[in-house]
């Protein structure tokens, strides 16, 4: 089996069928880890992980904290209130600072699109892209295409719709270019102020008709209007905006009896999705946090330039 060969994570382009293969099979073989009496395992003792959030985050912070304290790393959390960022401090001469300090891995979410590039040019430390403006998410679309691939037992022919804000959801994009890459029909769906025709260039199909997105859909993946990123109104109201977009149990006997529900998170609930279906035993989000640590361990210890792991066997 072949390792990553890549420096850093920086986006689902930079990736192949085989490496998101392999980055999803080593996650499998890493998930037992969570089973285990003590959480915990040596592989990355010694070296230095620095999260470095620039921008609010609950599920992906909290996820790559625990990826990097079940492989043993030494973590530095970077909160950009506390910091000279606030002083008005560049981001580069942040980071150079940072590596001077030789961590081996630093992780980043920032506002700005491309923010986790710049650090790749000019950083030694392997850098991870958790979140670059409306840019990109890839850790959040591997860990989508994990928790599909763990549920549906494949991903190559299913019908994936992505319903909601395409224009300002970076995990959109990733999802998109990822679930298009492993051969599903990917459709994205939404107001037509809130899809940019970019993603038909990425492979999606695009309606402005949920009805026409959920009709034998496998997959409902719903995103969350992201109002902190909108600078012109998009959509009349909230109110309006579920009528016509909101995923409600009777929108969801149009797609398949077997049809998962997925969303990345934050749940703007009674917006984007009704509290029946967010909580309804079709819906795997809570499946996708759980994942969302064994996919952080499976990049962090491949990145770190370790030989791959075998997936676990399926239980019988």
């Amino acid at each position: 089996m072949a390792s990553l060969t890549h420096k850093d994570l920086l986006g689902i382009a930079q990736l192949s069928v085989e490496d998101i293969q392999l980055i999803l099979d080593t996650a499998d073989a890493l998930k037992q880890v969570a089973d285990r009496p003590v959480k915990k395992v040596p592989t990355l003792r010694g070296k230095t992980v620095i999260n470095l959030f620039f921008e609010p985050s609950t599920r992906t912070r909290a996820s790559f904290e625990l990826a990097e304290k079940r492989l043993s790393a030494d973590t530095l959390n970077f909160a950009a209130s506390t910091s000279s960022v606030s002083k008005g401090e560049t981001l580069l001469d942040t980071a150079r600072n940072l590596e001077s300090m030789a961590p081996d891995i630093i992780v980043i979410r920032h506002s700005s699109a491309g923010a986790p590039h710049l650090l790749s040019k000019e950083c030694r430390s392997s850098i991870v892209n958790a979140g670059d403006g409306m840019h990109e998410h890839p850790t959040q679309a591997l860990v989508d295409a994990l928790t599909v691939r763990e549920v549906k037992g494949h991903i190559e022919g299913l019908k994936i719709a992505i319903i909601g804000d395409i224009a300002h959801g970076r995990v959109a994009r990733s999802d998109t270019m990822l679930f298009h890459k492993l051969g599903a029909d990917v459709w994205a769906c939404g107001p037509a102020t809130l899809i940019p025709w970019e993603f038909h260039q990425l492979g999606a199909r695009i309606t402005g008709h949920i009805e026409e997105a959920l009709d034998s859909a496998d997959v409902v993946m719903m995103l969350r209007l992201q109002q902190e990123r909108q600078t012109e109104a998009f959509v009349p109201s909230t109110r309006e905006y579920f009528n016509f977009y909101g995923l409600t149990r009777e929108r969801m006997r149009l797609a398949k009896k077997d049809t998962i529900v997925m969303h990345p998170g934050p749940m703007n609930r009674g917006v984007e999705i009704d509290s029946d279906v967010a909580d309804a035993s079709y819906s795997v989000i809570l499946n996708q946090v759980a994942n969302g640590v064994a996919l952080r361990m499976a990049v962090l210890y491949l990145l770190s330039g370790h030989a791959p792991l075998r997936p676990r066997k399926p239980s019988r």
